[in-house]
């Protein structure tokens, strides 16, 4: 075969593969740029020492999500339409929230200069090569043209494991709630255990998704440090969407957050719990949505281009734990830990739990839901509790060590 005809071969090889792998598709010269020592629009770089991060302070009119091509034309909001967007709560109920704070490590040593953004630095190039780096694995196959495929099925992949409170039948627009956090153990580098809110619509296996919270999650991290996330996706992760910044979509307005970045506790008398306020919210003008962090930072948006009915409005929200692992409901099921590793605990308030559970419609007053539901999928290994007995709001605790709970049925 001639020169020329291969070079047609590659060609649309290449066009092929840059179709069907959408937005996660990398070349070989962004992995070098990216994982390069330096962001190439990086204006200054900070250290922490003691978690081994580096964050690049990035320009804000040229972070990763302006690479996306529904976003090229994209004029950056900088702030919501109105502080309606971000409706505030009083929290004089709920002392824990306004008394308990995180704060991530790379501010210790220094801060991003206004009109820029901390981006995490890669630290593994190797893992970065692969198009599928940053991204989640899909539970489902893709079944395009077959909505009632049965996920009974032996050939359906089950590969996530979740323990959490959901709602639906309404035009969801924005979820709140305030989150424990704490390092559990993941077992395996390629696991996760994650405490999220999510809000989703569509059908199971091509689902429009975004959803923030905390993860330890060592095969996009590499480590096991609980850290800050972001995630989304239009088609149930098979092509589309990643966590963070690691492909183009989600911007960042915030100089104060890194994305990525390892959160630690304040310290408190009396050693209470860690606790991560999360606001998810859609703004009414733009229909941008909006994430907002410990009731006073907005760290940034999902574009409104990046979906198809979440542009409108979502279908489901989602509050509590995920454990992701290869290894869920096999023989030699995992031992990560979902939550704190512990098991419901609505006494002592030992295990994952989220209180301060709210909605927003379009008239955007936050409030508890009309009504919820539980769903847990391995309840041999992680299980979960709705408390609302002599409590002004209802709590929702989960949370399980995997395989360490009763292991001879968590298999």
């Amino acid at each position: 075969m001639s020169g020329l005809r291969w070079l047609i071969v590659l060609f649309v090889f290449t066009y092929a593969g840059n179709k069907i792998t959408g937005v996660n598709t990398i070349s070989k010269k962004t992995v070098e740029i990216r994982a390069s020592m330096k962001h190439k629009h990086a204006v200054k770089s900070i250290q922490q020492s003691e978690d081994g991060d580096i964050m690049d302070c990035v320009d804000i009119y040229k972070q990763p999500a302006f690479d996306h091509p529904a976003l090229r034309n994209h004029k950056i909001q900088m702030a919501p339409s109105s502080m309606k967007t971000m409706q505030m709560e009083a929290v004089s109920g709920n002392k824990e929230s306004s008394m308990i704070q995180t704060f991530q490590l790379w501010r210790k040593n220094g801060s991003c200069p206004t009109g820029t953004i901390p981006i995490r630095r890669i630290r593994d190039i190797k893992s970065y090569s692969s198009q599928n780096y940053g991204k989640k694995v899909p539970s489902f196959p893709f079944h395009p043209k077959k909505p009632n495929v049965d996920r009974n099925s032996n050939n359906l992949e089950v590969n996530r494991s979740l323990a959490i409170l959901m709602t639906d039948g309404f035009n969801f627009q924005g979820a709140k709630a305030d989150i424990k956090v704490w390092t559990p153990n993941v077992e395996h580098d390629d696991e996760y255990s994650a405490s999220r809110i999510a809000l989703k619509t569509g059908h199971y296996s091509s689902y429009e998704s975004l959803e923030s919270g905390w993860a330890v999650n060592p095969s996009v991290y590499g480590d096991k440090d609980t850290r800050i996330y972001t995630y989304w996706t239009v088609d149930g992760s098979h092509a589309t969407g990643c966590f963070d910044l690691f492909c183009p979509g989600f911007i960042q307005t915030s100089s104060e957050i890194a994305l990525g970045g390892v959160i630690r506790s304040i310290p408190v008398p009396g050693g209470l719990p860690w606790i991560m306020t999360l606001h998810i919210v859609k703004d009414p003008i733009t229909m941008n949505w909006w994430l907002q962090y410990q009731e006073t930072v907005t760290i940034g948006y999902w574009p409104a281009e990046l979906f198809e009915s979440l542009s409108i409005t979502a279908a489901s929200v989602q509050w509590g734990g995920e454990v992701y692992s290869s290894r869920l409901q096999h023989p030699g099921h995992t031992q990560t830990e979902m939550g704190s590793g512990e098991l419901p605990d609505w006494v002592q308030g030992t295990s994952g739990w989220f209180k301060r559970i709210r909605i927003q419609g379009y008239s955007m007053y936050l409030r508890y839901p009309d009504w919820v539901y539980t769903y847990k999928d391995d309840y041999n290994c992680y299980n979960l509790r709705l408390h609302w007995e002599y409590v002004a709001d209802p709590e929702f605790f989960f949370g399980g060590p995997g395989k360490g709970w009763e292991s001879w049925r968590c298999n």
